[in-house]
């Protein structure tokens, strides 16, 4: 392995390496396979959707296969860690499939696939590391049932799955939000030395996608990236031990997509048909249409909000 030779010279040098050639192979990466993506057909009901049309799709293929390439390359695998790139590769290749597909998946088959990639996750959580959870703002621990925990963990895979997918609507929105609480929960000390190091990574391949995402995009992750990402997320906050802490680190990404997946259920479910009728979801897009945000004041005030949450939150469990 690539990572235990170069920590055999030097570890320094190992993380200038691991981290020049992760955005190196990603940014390459992007260059050369963005004019075989798929072409976006526009989205007939979301706000300034017809903006998409013609541009590149699905570019998550790219960057979530280099993540996993880089990841094998710079970082300790054990096989914990690879049945993870395993549910976050197979969460990807789904979204990528759906969004080539000439006819869209239905939501039964989307449904089950992402029950699979959320129950194998909870379970190879559960395999390797127990059911013992903090709760920080107690200064506690508990002991979860297995069959609890894998329940409570595998709505966790799920509601991250859906709520990442629905954030990505806005140049540049999804992968800035993640960035950010992939930043905050590196340098917050609930992780290990090598749970940090699948942080760096992801978050040098994130920003060599940014590069080209940014507000006016080239090219956009599609359901290949947002839906592996959502994996990605609840497995780091698994490993903290404390998955509560998905809450208030990744509360503007649960809100702006979320509210959305709660609207719906309400509606279609409960039949309150009035029920939020006044708020347009996902939130970005109320924002723009109902008080004339930008698509860069979008990114940036979420952005704000997110961190200003995330500080806050940490201020609390020092």
């Amino acid at each position: 392995m690539l990572y235990d030779l170069l920590m055999d010279v030097n570890g320094t040098f190992a993380s200038f390496v691991s981290i020049s050639c992760t955005f190196l192979i990603s940014f390459l990466s992007i260059v050369y396979f963005k004019g075989i993506l798929p072409k976006d057909q526009g989205r007939e009901f979301a706000v300034n959707g017809a903006l998409s049309e013609g541009k590149p799709r699905g570019a998550g293929i790219v960057f979530v296969t280099t993540f996993c390439l880089c990841t094998a390359l710079f970082m300790p695998l054990d096989l914990e860690n690879i049945l993870y790139l395993v549910f976050i590769y197979g969460a990807m290749l789904s979204g990528y499939l759906d969004d080539a597909a000439e006819v869209p998946w239905g939501n039964l088959k989307k449904g089950l696939i992402d029950l699979v990639i959320a129950l194998g996750s909870a379970i190879t959580y559960y395999a390797y590391n127990g059911s013992d959870v903090r709760i920080f703002l107690l200064d506690s621990k508990i002991h979860i049932p297995m069959v609890l925990f894998v329940i409570l963990g595998a709505v966790l895979v799920w509601t991250a799955i859906n709520v990442t997918n629905c954030t990505d609507g806005v140049d540049g929105l999804c992968a800035t939000l993640v960035m950010i609480v992939i930043a905050v929960l590196m340098f917050s000390g609930l992780l290990r030395v090598s749970d940090r190091i699948l942080l760096t990574i992801m978050l040098i391949t994130l920003g060599s996608y940014l590069w080209f995402n940014c507000s006016p995009s080239m090219l956009l992750m599609g359901d290949a990236g947002s839906r592996a990402l959502g994996v990605f997320l609840a497995v780091i906050f698994l490993k903290t031990k404390a998955p509560f802490l998905f809450i208030p680190f990744a509360l503007v990404i649960i809100l702006d997509g979320g509210l959305g997946l709660l609207k719906v259920s309400f509606i279609r479910f409960l039949k309150l048909k009035n029920f939020m009728k006044n708020i347009r979801t996902p939130l970005h897009d109320h924002v723009r249409k109902n008080k004339g945000w930008s698509d860069t004041q979008v990114v940036m005030r979420f952005s704000l909000m997110q961190i200003l949450c995330a500080m806050l939150y940490l201020s609390f469990i020092r």
